[in-house]
């Protein structure tokens, strides 16, 4: 599944209190995708690493009753907040697959009966897990058959190229203005990191397990490159610090595509003077610039975005159009409502806009 398809799965299996394992690479966006379904359903959000717990984490504490003759379980942390719940709630088990065979085992009777030692879980209780996979040398041994199958469906994650793209230009750019990152440099540290991804789309997730102290591009990872970027180092601290984040093959290449960055044509003058502004030939440029634009892009300027767009079309870059036009749509659904949106929809221009999905 896509981060999409996953999303609208999730949403359906935690209301219909069915459990799910999430399989995929590392740093693909396994638990942030959880933690935004919970949010997007209203569901609390209860997380255990099974990877570092212990059985009776999931069973209780052993407990002498008060007639010192007998003993029960008493439930603590994540269990006791469980059984406790009266919302909504999410038992998330991340990192699944890394958990001793007895700590997998532990969890067996509440994956199917829902109950343990004599404590049940109310029935707004749903449980959500996600490993990585066995090939991805994340010390992951497996997964107990018995403990496999009380999931009512196992789905693999893949990243997806435009999921991401839209996770960037909003989630987390937000998140970086809102970490203290001033807009203009989270604007342009996005922008930059989306279209070089456009540009190089193999890089959003080139997984290579290595036992060597080296990052992989991945989408986590260049969230943290994003950051990086975000901390404006001299050029050669830069790329040695991104080096660290994705990896120097991809920092050589993103460090590369950021000095094309920098010849661009100005957004400011293209917002002022669409007619007059260049329109590149480098599909790395076009890239860089519509993405650009479609962050930038409001319902007050759109008719000079729209009459850019047009002339991309007019110059035989339709497909850098209707990308442009989707960003935009994307960041902020009313442009439809404007004249020039219409205008454009109703033209020429109309098969563009449902063959980028806008």
């Amino acid at each position: 599944m896509t981060p999409t398809q996953l999303s609208q799965f999730l949403a359906q299996a935690i209301s219909a209190r069915l459990p799910v394992l999430i399989t995929g690479a590392p740093g693909i966006g396994k638990s942030d995708i959880v933690a935004q379904a919970c949010e997007a359903s209203g569901s609390d959000l209860i997380l255990s690493h099974p990877a570092v717990a212990d059985p009776t984490d999931a069973k209780g504490l052993p407990w002498v009753a008060k007639d010192g003759d007998s003993a029960t379980f008493l439930p603590f942390g994540e269990l006791a907040a469980a059984v406790r719940a009266t919302r909504p709630t999410v038992w998330f088990l991340d990192d699944l697959g890394q958990a001793p065979p007895a700590v997998q085992a532990s969890y067996m009777q509440l994956l199917l009966a829902r109950r343990v030692n004599g404590h049940a879980l109310p029935d707004c209780v749903t449980f959500v897990a996600a490993t990585n996979r066995r090939t991805d040398r994340a010390g992951v041994s497996g997964i107990l058959e018995p403990v496999k199958s009380r999931f009512a469906a196992i789905v693999e994650l893949e990243a997806n190229l435009e999921d991401w793209c839209t996770w960037m230009m909003t989630v987390f750019l937000s998140q970086l203005v809102a970490s203290g990152v001033a807009e203009e440099t989270a604007q342009r540290v996005v922008v930059q990191l989306v279209s070089f991804i456009r540009f190089q789309p193999g890089l959003l997730c080139d997984f290579r397990p290595s036992a060597d102290l080296t990052n992989s591009p991945l989408p986590r990872t260049w969230s943290h490159a994003a950051k990086l970027l975000a901390l404006a180092l001299p050029p050669q601290l830069q790329q040695l610090a991104v080096a660290g984040a994705v990896g120097e093959g991809a920092a050589v290449q993103l460090m590369a595509f950021l000095r094309l960055y920098e010849e661009l044509p100005t957004i400011e003058g293209i917002l002022q003077d669409p007619d007059a502004s260049p329109i590149p030939t480098k599909p790395a440029t076009l890239y860089a610039v519509v993405t650009a634009l479609g962050i930038r892009c409001t319902p007050k300027n759109f008719p000079k975005v729209a009459r850019y767009a047009q002339r991309l079309t007019d110059a035989a870059h339709g497909e850098f159009a209707a990308l442009l036009l989707r960003d935009a749509v994307r960041r902020d659904a009313s442009i439809m409502q404007t004249s020039a949106f219409v205008k454009l929809a109703a033209g020429q221009f109309g098969d563009l806009l449902v063959g980028g999905a806008v």
